[in-house]
């Protein structure tokens, strides 16, 4: 079992930075691929930002590009989402996720979700 807690979403305006937090179990953390996806309402879920077990390798969305930050602390089974210059479109729950593999092509563990809402 991989155990995922989301934490830090909020109320922002738009043009705000804020950071979320995913903390994994201590034992599997090391092993995992991690991911950050997204669901706005009457939406579906869609992938936001990855990266590898090692940190080494990130992915994003288009959308977040050059906005979005993804990161990890292995030592702390953590792993983080930096958002910055955000928009009304980013207002969504927020999920953390982990592929057991390490490499991030298929996630099978999500965390609760933690709700982002930007106001214009």
């Amino acid at each position: 079992q991989v155990q995922l807690v989301e934490s830090g979403g909020r109320l922002v305006q738009a043009g705000d930075s804020l950071r979320l937090y995913c903390a994994a179990s201590k034992h599997t953390f090391s092993s995992l691929a991690m991911g950050w996806f997204r669901q706005a309402p009457g939406k579906e879920r869609e992938f936001v930002a990855g990266i590898n077990w090692s940190g080494v390798t990130t992915h994003y969305a288009d959308s977040v590009k050059g906005r979005f930050t993804i990161s990890r602390d292995n030592a702390k089974s953590m792993v983080y989402l930096q958002m910055n210059s955000l928009k009304p479109d980013d207002t969504a729950v927020y999920y953390c996720a982990a592929d057991p593999d390490g490499i991030g092509d298929s996630y099978n563990y999500w965390g609760q979700g933690t709700q982002v809402t930007v106001s214009s």
